[in-house]
């Protein structure tokens, strides 16, 4: 039988998704069909994408930029949502649930898990945040739940401080410019590595460095040339496995050494 998913997003001839899930699919013995779906960037095209996905028979579908607070938008009036797309305010993952659509979000469990897997443990670790967007927001509550204390740096300040009013006050919001001190673990959630901006990271120090970002040169990896340093590959690896998991109720084993050559592969 055969398994259908799609990865919607504009643009989308870049994403991995489809080799990623193809090789998941094929360590556990499933038959599957994972396709790229390109979609005009409005919200009715975007409704009208999914809803004709599961109609047919669909199984999953992920959802990739500019549509994750479409997707969280959809589901918050007409199906279902986790508490970890609520709390990012964005949708990565869909499925059916009892007849209705299900919006999850993986991408701040797959950091964690891959910072886990590099064996870094969280727990009341001094964490820095670069950035105040969706990245960040998607983030802070597995952050949370991992047991770390969150520092939250924006160009624009105002905008931390409302993530940290969202968040109860859990975390602590400041202005980029406040940037300093040594933390255990310093993440980069802006898209300086992709747009190519230059980020002041001045004096602070790290332990841990790592940028969500991956496949191109990184100023702020480079910044941090005594520290652990850590891409965003992992992470899409991660997120890409707890959709998975949840769509098929089959476990990844991410350490099995034919994955693990698939997976290299795919990087390069």
């Amino acid at each position: 039988m055969m398994h259908h998913f799609i990865v919607i997003g504009n643009p989308i001839s870049h994403s991995k998704s489809p080799a990623i899930h193809t090789a998941f699919a094929q360590s556990v013995g499933l038959n599957i069909s994972y396709q790229r779906q390109f979609c005009p960037n409005d919200f009715d095209s975007f409704k009208a994408v999914i809803e004709a996905f599961f109609c047919g028979g669909g199984v999953g579908a992920n959802i990739t930029l500019p549509f994750k607070e479409m997707a969280f938008d959809i589901c918050q009036t007409h199906g279902l949502l986790s508490h970890h797309a609520r709390s990012a305010g964005a949708v990565n993952t869909l499925m059916l649930k009892d007849g209705k659509l299900f919006g999850d979000n993986t991408d701040g469990r797959g950091l964690v898990a891959d910072l886990n897997a590099h064996d870094i443990d969280l727990q009341g670790k001094k964490v820095a945040i670069l950035g105040a967007g969706g990245a960040t927001r998607g983030a802070i509550l597995p952050l949370l739940e991992s047991g770390a204390d969150i520092f939250v740096y924006n160009r624009t300040p105002d905008k931390a401080k409302q993530l940290a009013t969202d968040f109860h006050h859990q975390i602590s919001p400041y202005p980029l410019s406040d940037l300093s001190g040594h933390f255990d673990v310093i993440i980069n959630a802006t898209s300086a590595t992709t747009t190519g901006q230059t980020l002041d990271l001045g004096s602070v120090s790290s332990d841990v460095a790592y940028d969500m970002m991956y496949g191109k040169p990184s100023a702020f990896l480079n910044h941090f040339k005594n520290a652990q340093q850590i891409d965003g590959f992992g992470m899409l690896i991660n997120q890409a496995k707890l959709s998975f998991e949840l769509w098929t109720a089959k476990q990844i084993d991410l350490t099995q050494e034919n994955l693990i050559k698939s997976l290299i592969k795919i990087r390069q």
